[in-house]
């Protein structure tokens, strides 16, 4: 029990809030810097020291509720927690275990028997780095441990914490040995019988997902308008939204892919009455209006300088939403043009989505806002209805759900979207791919439809906000005339620079015109995604195909150069994968070599990345560990041979433990770069 008055609560909270508030700022530094500190020690310590300072305010916090309240926090009152089930069997496991969540468990089971009287102790555990004297993980529970027994007024320190942690520790399969370290830190060594084991099980069965709750996800990406051609500022959203929908469904998840296009609204008025002039015979004859672009600035110029032009417009729009069949026709004709030029970008990004405009909420808007009135959640302002999300503090801008002429706004269509989402779709988890600007107005939706009742509790919106896509001069990315890139015109010359780039190289002379082709397009769709994707995605990033086409560094190109290199090895070896699984129910791995071994570390925290993703939707983080892999992979190539020939280059022996290993290796690669929606070819 925390023997403290609550004054001195309150002082301890707010120091622990000044710290947490500290490290925050710190990390979000890194962050918008867009540093590289993988494996860097100042900032596993800010990682650390938060996650410690958060358990630590959340002890205090929870103090303070019950001294408020008079309620008893004694040891016997607290919440049980369900013990967490743990690995006892290698022979349990089928190659897709996440070790970070398993040793999580490991520690909870050996905190909590050490510590029995502990409300919601810390679990603290990290990748160790590169230096193996530290361990692969480190479990640093034990500095925030000994901070929460000193506020109970129990006398400790960490190392005496650790030591008591790590004889109350489980048997693993999965660990070798623990030793405590320094202050208090145990380092874990895991347990290469293991590692064996789960390679054999790739190799035998391929890259499974690791487990996880099934839910109803839906992904709201890309959105274009209809009548307006996808432009660069579209790209990052289909990308993003395209790799999130797929590391999603690798983890077997029921992903629902939703194209919010703006098909409705009083554009439609000028895109009819221009399509009445242009094109009197419409309805018989399909109009050649495949330029949308084109046809939409005119309809735009006549709009903004004919009145005449302008009333007929605004009767139009009238029309359409009366559901009049003539116009009808003429706003599926306009939006069936649109989506036939939208499809074509996305089968070269090899992307599927569901189109569903804004047309579709249409009538369900009528039913939202029946709701919210009768309700009692909507305020007059000046003659239109607003919403707040929270009605007491008005924080930030309202919603307006009924404009002062009667018609509905975005806000409205967005809160319908939800509702639809939530009672028609059964959605768990609602991901809104959209620029960072958007990120205020997400926050009030999800206010608003969880004032409403209409999101419950467990239900989850999340906003995925990304910065702009900027030229070489560091300004908005746009054609020197001034005017936005069309995507059609970026993937275009995408291809030729990637077709310039193999001639370059010599590929044009050992490649058939098939296999030059698919490696053209894996590498110009490839660069343009994977320079997307390996950028932390709320920043801004610089477009250059320069280095986008670059093969050094973490690059796509790079990237799929090493994983040719890596399957032309068995190639040249002559060994099927046939084969390989003969010589694999043989002899099995045998990890022996330390390159082998660390490759093999390396290639276990698949599932670790891959739950880490799912989780925080950060993509880049997929990309530092391919990269990873394949830098890790070139250590062990150079120091271990996969197959040994004579002077006169016949081969005298093949290491199949090892070739079993760049199997694995490739694998994991492959499986990781079609998740990013990247696709791989076989020669380049």
């Amino acid at each position: 029990m925390l023997d403290l008055d609550q004054n001195k609560l309150e002082q301890r909270t707010t120091r622990a809030e000044r710290e947490v508030k500290a490290i925050e700022d710190e990390l979000q530094r890194i962050s918008e810097g867009d540093l590289s500190y993988t494996g860097d020690p100042q900032l596993e310590k800010l990682l650390t020291d938060n996650e410690k300072l958060k358990h630590r305010l959340a002890i205090l916090e929870n103090a303070i509720k019950a001294e408020s309240s008079g309620v008893s926090r004694e040891p016997t009152k607290r919440e049980v927690r369900k013990r967490p089930t743990l690995i006892t069997d290698i022979s349990s496991v089928e190659g897709n275990v996440c070790i970070l969540d398993e040793l999580k468990n490991i520690f909870e089971v050996a905190i909590t028997s050490a510590y029995p009287n502990l409300i919601d102790p810390p679990i603290v555990i990290t990748l160790s780095g590169n230096n193996p004297k530290f361990g692969d993980y480190q479990c640093n529970s034990a500095m925030a441990i000994s901070q929460l027994l000193k506020a109970n007024n129990i006398k400790t320190n960490p190392r005496e914490v650790a030591n008591n942690i790590l004889n109350k520790t489980p048997t693993s399969p999965l660990i070798e040995r623990i030793e405590v370290a320094g202050a208090g830190f145990l380092n874990i060594y895991l347990n290469k019988e293991f590692a064996e084991h789960v390679l054999n099980c790739i190799l035998r069965f391929g890259v499974k997902p690791p487990p996880l709750k099934r839910e109803r996800i839906i992904v709201d990406f890309s959105s274009p308008n209809i009548a307006k051609e996808m432009h660069v500022g579209h790209l990052r959203s289909t990308i993003i939204g395209d790799s999130i929908c797929r590391v999603l469904e690798f983890l077997n998840q029921d992903v629902l892919r939703i194209n919010h296009l703006g098909d409705w609204g009083t554009q439609f008025g000028m895109l009819i009455a221009h399509l009445q002039d242009k094109f009197p015979n419409f309805k018989t004859h399909s109009p050649p209006i495949s330029d949308l672009q084109a046809f939409y600035k005119e309809s735009k110029k006549r709009f903004d300088e004919d009145e005449e032009f302008k009333k007929r417009a605004y009767a139009c729009v009238v029309n359409l939403q009366s559901g009049h069949a003539d116009y009808i026709t003429a706003w599926k004709l306009i939006c069936e043009v649109s989506r036939q030029e939208f499809q074509k970008i996305y089968d070269r990004l090899d992307i599927k989505i569901i189109d569903r405009g804004e047309s579709f909420y249409h009538s369900r808007m009528n039913t939202v806002v029946k709701e919210l009135k009768d309700g009692g959640y909507l305020e007059d302002d000046e003659g239109r209805l607003i919403m707040w999300g929270d009605p007491v503090k008005h924080d930030g801008i309202p919603l307006t759900i009924v404009k002062s002429d009667g018609g509905y706004t975005y806000d409205t269509s967005d809160m319908a979207t939800i509702k639809q989402r939530v009672e028609e779709e059964r959605g768990d988890r609602f991901i809104y791919v959209t620029d960072a600007g958007q990120y205020t107005h997400f926050v009030i939706i999800e206010a608003c439809a969880r004032r409403a009742g209409i999101l419950k509790s467990g239900q989850k919106v999340e906003h995925v906000g990304f910065g702009v896509v900027l030229g070489e001069d560091k300004k908005k990315f746009k054609t020197r005339s001034g005017d936005t890139i069309k995507l059609i015109d970026l993937l275009d010359e995408g291809l030729k620079r990637a077709l310039d780039k193999l001639i370059e190289k010599g590929r044009d002379k050992v490649l058939t015109p098939e296999e030059l082709k698919q490696a053209q397009e894996a590498v110009a769709y490839g660069c343009i995604k994977y320079a997307d994707l390996s950028h932390n995605r709320v920043n801004d990033y610089v477009f250059s195909f320069d280095k986008m086409l670059d093969d050094k560094g973490n690059t796509a190109v790079y990237l799929l150069y090493a994983l040719t290199r890596i399957r032309s090895i068995a190639r040249t070896a002559q060994i099927s994968i046939d084969q390989l699984l003969v010589e694999v129910q043989k002899s099995g791995f045998k990890l022996s070599h330390d390159s082998e071994w660390k490759l093999a570390k390396v290639l276990l925290r698949f599932p670790e990345v891959i739950l880490k993703v799912s989780n925080d939707l950060y993509m880049h983080s997929l990309c530092e560990y391919l990269y990873e892999i394949s830098s890790t992979f070139t250590e062990f190539y150079d120091k271990c041979y996969c197959v040994e020939k004579d002077k006169e280059g016949k081969i005298v022996k093949i290491i199949y433990e090892r070739l079993m290993l760049c199997e694995v290796t490739a694998r994991i690669m492959e499986k990781s770069l079609d998740i990013l929606g990247i696709k791989t070819v076989s020669r380049m």
